[in-house]
C-alpha cells in the first residue's frame, strides 16, 4: 500500500509524538483502516517532511511519533500567484486543485464585473476555507510539502493595483502570445477572468499597472482551463517544469 502524506497544522519535531487532528485522524483510521506501526508521512506546510508510525488509534484521534526530518523539496523556483474569477459549481474547486499540482504557491479569488457567483460574509470565509482544505489535499497527494495561500475574497481592481510581482500577466484572447525571448522572472502575477471575459476597463486597469496583456494561442479557452494552461507553459519555461526522454534499455 502506498504510504499516505498527512498534513498538520501542529508544528513538527523530529522525534516527537503527537495526536493528530479529527480530520486526518478519522482518515487514516475510518477510510485508510490504518494500524498501530503503520507507516506515513507527515507535513505541517512550512517545508520538508517527517516519516512517522501510528501509536494508538482511538475512536476520535490517532496518535503518531515522528522520524527524522526529511528536507525533501520539490517547490518550483517561479513563484506564481494567481488572481481568478470565482465561478459556479466545482470549476474553482478544479481550478485550485490543478494549480496547486502544478506549483503556485498562492491563489486570490476575485470578483470581477462579469462575475457571476457572488459571496460575502460568511459564505465566503466558508468557501475560502475549502478551497484551503482542496489545495491542502492536492498537496498529499501531489507531494508538495508547502501549502499555496488561499488568500481572502478580493474585488479585481483592488487585487491588480496591490499585488506585487516581478511580472505581471493579465490573460485576454485578443492580446499578444508571451515573448518568446523574455527574461526568466522570479515572481508572477497572472490574473484570469471569468468566463465572460474581464471588461475592457479591467484590462486596460490591469495593463495600467503594468499588468501585460497576452494570449494563450488562438482558441478561447474556458476560465479553469485558461490558468492550468498557462501555468504549465510559465513553469515550462521559467520553472521546474520539462518532458524528460527516458534512455531506452
Amino acid at each position: 500500500m502506498r504510504i499516505p502524506r498527512i498534513y498538520t497544522r501542529q508544528a513538527l519535531q523530529p522525534n516527537s509524538e503527537i495526536e493528530l487532528e479529527p480530520g486526518p485522524s478519522q482518515h487514516l483510521a475510518r477510510a485508510l483502516r490504518m494500524q498501530i506501526d503503520h507507516q506515513l508521512i507527515l507535513f505541517d506546510g512550512t517545508g520538508g517532511q517527517y516519516p512517522a508510525s501510528i501509536t494508538a488509534v482511538g475512536k476520535k484521534q490517532v496518535a503518531v511519533k515522528t522520524g527524522a526530518f526529511d528536507d525533501r523539496d520539490v517547490e518550483s523556483p517561479l513563484s506564481i500567484h494567481l488572481g481568478i474569477a470565482i465561478s459556479r459549481g466545482d470549476r474553482m474547486d478544479w481550478v485550485v486543485q490543478k494549480a496547486t499540482e502544478l506549483g503556485v504557491d498562492r491563489i486570490t479569488p476575485l470578483l470581477t464585473e462579469r462575475t457571476e457567483m457572488k459571496l460575502k460574509g460568511e459564505r465566503a470565509e466558508k468557501k475560502i476555507n475549502h478551497w484551503q482544505q482542496i489545495a491542502i489535499s492536492a498537496c498529499e497527494q501531489c507531494g508538495r510539502n508547502i501549502v499555496p495561500d488561499i488568500e481572502p475574497l478580493s474585488v479585481c481592481g483592488n487585487w491588480v493595483s496591490s499585488v506585487q510581482a516581478e511580472t505581471k500577466l493579465v490573460l485576454h484572447h485578443r492580446a499578444d502570445n508571451i515573448p518568446a525571448g523574455s527574461s526568466a522572472p522570479e515572481n508572477i502575477a497572472l490574473l484570469i477572468g471569468p468566463e465572460g471575459g474581464l471588461s475592457a476597463d479591467e484590462i486596460a486597469a490591469a495593463e495600467s499597472v503594468g499588468f501585460l496583456s497576452l494570449r494563450l494561442g488562438p482558441r478561447v479557452l474556458r476560465t479553469e482551463t485558461a490558468p492550468l494552461a498557462a501555468i504549465t507553459i510559465l513553469q515550462s519555461r521559467w520553472g521546474d517544469m520539462s518532458l524528460e526522454s527516458q534512455p531506452q534499455s
